[in-house]
């Protein structure tokens, strides 16, 4: 007799809703995809106890028949693919017909649903073998009562009521993010949590976007847009100083589906890499979109990650977009406040708080920035403030310098209030990117090792070493293979004169494994770079005339990034005539 049995249906259901039903957010995202994908206007989703003991999905899709509905609860049925050619080309986000027989079988799932031209609906109850004529409105409505009431062990592992609501609104918050044509409305327990209308153009969506996402992300965001070779990005990515302690506020969607990937994050994390403050996140809300064919979604059942068929370029497309876009982030190079609905009611500004919204557009043209003022070398005699200039009928964006605040900052007059900068923090970015310049038009020189180093490595490594080496002596990196697993590090860029060259060699193949470029020879001669400003830069407590200032607050407004020091700090921070009465309660 033999020992291997097929598994009965149930059982094979309840394995597959290990993969796909974790909790009821999980269970919620298969519902509103399905929705999503039968053509839904307005989704509402209701839950009690955190969606344990109920939750529903509604929707305004095509609905499903008499037969349909019989058929979405049998494994592996779907009407999204066919073909092996359909699925390399899906564009839907469910096709695998698994999510709605594994939710049942581990929860009492009724399904109501109604064509948009029969004249009434059809319902299963939970257990039922056949559906029963309803009345219901056209669309489907799914109906999940009691999550992993048969499967204890697996009931057990649930958290508690709050924190199963977070994930559960977390979930819908970031799907109605990647569908802003479609309403959502969501309630628990009875008191609606939220509830946003159809957007359409960007204006409608960034309303919609402030309802989405807690705090100031959209005062703070900067709006971009860019279409090349089938690829196109389009966005909001929040300036370097809303960066966030956790990665709670990235959102990326892949034609509309949400995804978390490890080739974008490193992308972001690459354009990102010298603006950001030490362990901070950066936050965004993107879209990527590209033809179906060329990313793979059929990864992982969960469906979160995918796979595309020319990471290389997907990966230098993104890092490219978000590179320019943070490259306008410099004083003077916004387009226009960002199109958000002023709150209700708003106290003053905070001391120190940078107000107004900034925008940056990649497919408009910026204006050109303040002429700068040749660089001035620090010295003279100490400011004391004295002969203040009149502000032109122009006022550049960093006004002009008024004096000196304890040999640190710089106070100046803005054409709408008072600016304060971090004269080192700001001379530091200008010399950082200056030497940035110089290398890149330079390119990386070469330092021949006195005694070269051998470096044990795979055979794998080994070939690729040898099939990239001029991409490698582009990197001032000299190596030669001494055996079949073995290579000789004969020169290092001069810059990393004293590195560990052994590690660096190691670190470089491990890029070019796993992106085809070496990005941590380009970081690390950065690094060295950034410390070269660092100490090059005008030190704390050193005065400055006038004139010196006004020829560094110049250079700032013609400098790169220039909000954020290479450390991530801010470099200058404004006080609007607003923000100044609050502080004496003028008005009031």
């Amino acid at each position: 007799m033999s020992r291997i049995q097929l598994l009965p249906d149930p059982l094979v259901n309840q394995i597959a809703a290990g993969e796909v039903v974790e909790r009821p957010a999980s269970v919620a995202k298969e519902l509103i995809e399905n929705a999503l994908d039968a053509g839904a206007a307005h989704i509402r989703v209701e839950a009690e106890a955190g969606g344990v003991k109920r939750l529903r999905v509604r929707d305004d899709g095509e609905g499903m028949g008499a037969d349909d509905l019989l058929l979405a609860l049998r494994r592996h049925a779907t009407s999204k693919v066919a073909s092996l050619e359909d699925l390399e080309g899906v564009s839907s986000l469910g096709f695998r017909g698994e999510a709605l027989p594994s939710i049942a079988s581990v929860s009492r799932l009724e399904l109501i649903s109604r064509l948009r031209q029969a004249d009434h609906a059809w319902r299963i109850a939970p257990g039922a073998q056949r559906p029963e004529p309803a009345a219901h409105p056209p669309g489907t409505a799914v109906e999940v009562r009691d999550l992993f009431y048969n499967v204890p062990a697996r009931r057990k592992f649930l958290r508690t009521e709050r924190t199963e609501l977070g994930h559960l609104e977390t979930l819908v918050r970031r799907l109605a993010l990647a569908r802003p044509e479609v309403a959502f409305d969501f309630s628990h327990n009875g008191r609606e949590l939220f509830r946003v209308a159809a957007a359409e153009g960007r204006e409608a969506q960034e309303r919609r976007l402030h309802r989405l996402l807690a705090g100031d992300f959209l005062a703070h965001a900067l709006y971009l847009e860019q279409e090349t070779g089938g690829l196109r990005l389009w966005g909001w990515v929040a300036r370097p100083a809303f960066s966030r302690a956790q990665a709670d506020m990235q959102h990326f969607f892949v034609n509309r589906r949400m995804v978390r990937d490890r080739l974008v994050a490193h992308a972001v994390r690459q354009a990102f890499q010298d603006v950001l403050f030490h362990g901070r996140h950066p936050a965004y809300v993107l879209y990527l979109e590209l033809d179906p064919r060329r990313v793979d979604v059929n990864v992982h059942p969960s469906k979160h990650e995918v796979r595309f068929r020319d990471g290389r370029l997907v990966h230098d497309f993104i890092f490219r977009v978000l590179h320019e876009v943070l490259a306008a982030t410099r004083p003077g190079a916004a387009q226009r406040p960002a199109p958000s609905p002023p709150p209700p009611s708003r106290p003053p500004p905070r001391v120190g708080e940078r107000t107004g919204g900034y925008q940056a557009s990649l497919h408009i043209q910026q204006p050109p920035p303040a002429a700068p003022t040749a660089p001035a070398a620090p010295s003279g005699p100490p400011a004391v403030g004295a002969g203040r200039q009149e502000p032109s009928p122009e006022v550049p964006p960093l006004g002009y310098a008024l004096a000196q605040l304890h040999g640190i900052y710089i106070l100046a007059e803005a054409a709408d209030g008072l600016v304060l900068v971090d004269m080192h923090a700001a001379h530091e970015r200008i010399t950082y990117e200056a030497l940035k310049t110089r290398q890149a038009e330079e390119g990386i020189v070469a330092q021949p090792l006195l005694l070269p180093v051998a470096v044990a490595v795979s055979r794998r490594e080994a070939d690729l070493a040898e099939e990239m080496r001029e991409t490698l002596v582009g990197l001032g990196l000299e190596v030669d293979r001494s055996g079949p697993e073995g290579l000789v590090v004969r020169a290092i860029p001069a810059l990393l004169q004293g590195a560990d060259a052994a590690r660096l060699l190691r670190d470089v193949l491990a890029d070019l494994v796993a992106l085809g470029s070496a990005e941590r020879v380009r970081h690390e001669l950065h690094r060295v770079l950034a410390t070269l400003a660092c100490h090059g830069s005008v030190r704390a407590h050193r005065r400055l005339t006038l004139d010196e200032m006004n020829a560094l607050l110049r250079r700032m407004e013609a400098t790169e990034r220039a909000d954020q020091c290479n450390h991530g700090r801010p470099t200058w921070v404004r006080l609007d005539m607003q923000a100044l009465d609050g502080l004496f309660l003028r008005g009031r």
